[in-house]
């Protein structure tokens, strides 16, 4: 192996974008920062959003400090806006028990809201240069082509795929970080899912799913496909994206109701929207008019 995480490492080196977080002086607050960000969010998205709210809030105790209202506007049109209720949520301890510091062990990081075992691993290893298996969707699709010969890696990440990763860390700690990034990185821009490059692939020739014949996915009936047209989640975002634009970050709720019946939703799937945004305390209910309730932004 020692050859290949030599040849992903230097193509990293050669090939990586330059993305705000991978520059020198990024703490590992933006680190931690722009990993829940990436987090299903393509970075070209990311990285002007990242560089605004490190501007605004370069230390989590600031980011605690912030109205909710205020923190869900910064996070604008990014997706999956309870992210940013978590991040806040894990500055406010940040903050608040270890002296605005990011710490670098695995157990504590998973201590932290919002950070699971991708994220702990991720600053660990991008933030702190520490020697751990790092496994996101491009990861984990290169290693599965590379090594086991398939398509793509099972619908859910498994036991035996994390060992797996552990056992194929160069054993030098500066590598095992560039093979992370490298990886990562040709997952991205090369070794794609649906149209891998494989003629600009630095370990091509190790390939076993080239070598194959690139077969295809075996896993293919057992994947679920997430449409964004008219569900639930372009319902959220909607309404999310209106309560965002508005002055006071309020909208009265029979008006929200004819906004979402302009554009097709019907009114069953409107209210289930907004019970579920309520829940996830991502908007709250003003009744202070009886007669004309109003929904808003928290905080």
């Amino acid at each position: 192996m020692g050859a290949i995480h030599q040849a992903v490492a230097s193509w990293f080196e050669a090939a990586a974008r330059d993305l705000p977080w991978r520059r020198a002086g990024t703490t590992a607050w933006g680190v931690l920062v722009s990993e829940v960000m990436s987090h299903q969010t393509p970075v070209a998205r990311v990285a002007p959003v990242w560089e605004a709210w490190l501007r605004r809030w370069p230390r989590p105790s600031l980011l605690a400090q912030a109205r909710t209202a205020e923190v869900l506007r910064a996070w604008g049109r990014l997706g999956y806006p309870r992210r940013a209720l978590r991040l806040q949520e894990c500055a406010a301890v940040l903050g608040a028990h270890h002296h605005d510091a990011v710490p670098d062990d695995e157990e504590t990081l998973l201590g932290l809201p919002g950070v699971g075992p991708y994220t702990a691993a991720a600053v660990r290893a991008f933030a702190f240069g520490h020697r751990t298996a790092v496994l996101d969707t491009n990861i984990r699709r290169v290693l599965t082509r590379l090594i086991d010969g398939e398509a793509l890696p099972p619908p859910h990440l498994g036991a035996a795929e994390r060992i797996r990763a552990g056992e194929l860390l160069p054993t030098d700690e500066p590598l095992s970080v560039a093979w992370n990034a490298g990886l990562m990185e040709l997952g991205a821009l090369v070794c794609t899912a649906r149209s891998p490059d494989c003629g600009a692939c630095p370990v091509a020739a190790e390939c076993r799913w080239l070598a194959a014949g690139n077969p295809a996915d075996r896993h293919a009936a057992r994947r679920r496909t997430q449409p964004w047209h008219g569900t639930d989640r372009q319902v959220r975002g909607r309404v999310m994206q209106l309560l965002r634009e508005s002055p006071d970050g309020g909208v009265r709720e029979d008006t929200l109701h004819q906004y979402l019946r302009r554009h097709g939703t019907a009114t069953t799937q409107a209210h289930r929207a907004i019970d579920g945004l309520l829940s996830d305390g991502l908007v709250v209910r003003d009744t202070t008019s009886a007669a004309h309730p109003r929904l808003t932004l928290p905080g």
